[in-house]
């Protein structure tokens, strides 16, 4: 059986991409390893790659806010991101890296065995849930894929370039925390 520890080395050795060799830190994870909760970005940013620790910038303390507001503590979440290397710029993760790192994120969830996954942003709901996943449209729908519960929730950093989302993205928290409250989404 799989640990914690040993898919984290590997991570932590990884060389499957170029982005390998500019990383500060991998990026593997943080947060309760017993998770009802999952939520799963993209990538790394540049204050995750200095820390090692992701959704630790600006977009992160949002998500804090959010958590807070619906009353989950961020210490019973898992988060992590289909990438644990920051691409150059922040820029969006190029298919051959996601295929290259996918597996980590597959084992993560394995081990987790979460109730229900959130995919923060597009990019993590067009990877997990289907390619051509309309973040606009369908956030906060619920679907089952693999034997997961699975929604898609508005990035917190598209939150904090449009405001205007920010009520959506609080109605599909609440429904969010009603699931993991009542196994319903309503």
């Amino acid at each position: 059986m799989e640990t914690w520890e040993s898919l984290e080395e590997q991570c932590r050795a990884c060389t499957k991409c170029s982005l390998s060799q500019s990383r500060t830190n991998c990026v593997f994870g943080t947060g309760s390893k017993t998770a009802k909760l999952m939520f799963v970005g993209e990538a790394p940013g540049q204050k995750e790659d200095e820390q090692g620790i992701p959704f630790v910038g600006a977009a992160g303390k949002l998500l804090d806010k959010y958590l807070e507001a619906v009353g989950i503590a961020r210490e019973e979440v898992y988060i992590a991101n289909i990438l644990k290397c920051r691409p150059p710029e922040n820029r969006d993760p190029l298919p051959e890296e996601q295929d290259a790192c996918i597996d980590y994120l597959r084992r993560q969830v394995r081990l987790i065995s979460p109730k229900i996954i959130v995919c923060l942003g597009r990019i993590s709901a067009m990877r997990l849930i289907k390619p051509d996943y309309k973040i606009t449209k369908e956030h906060g729908v619920f679907v089952t894929k693999n034997g997961f519960t699975m929604t898609a929730v508005f990035h917190p950093a598209a939150l904090l370039r449009d405001p205007g989302k920010k009520e959506a993205m609080y109605t599909d928290m609440k429904a969010i925390a009603a699931f993991l409250r009542e196994d319903s989404p309503e």
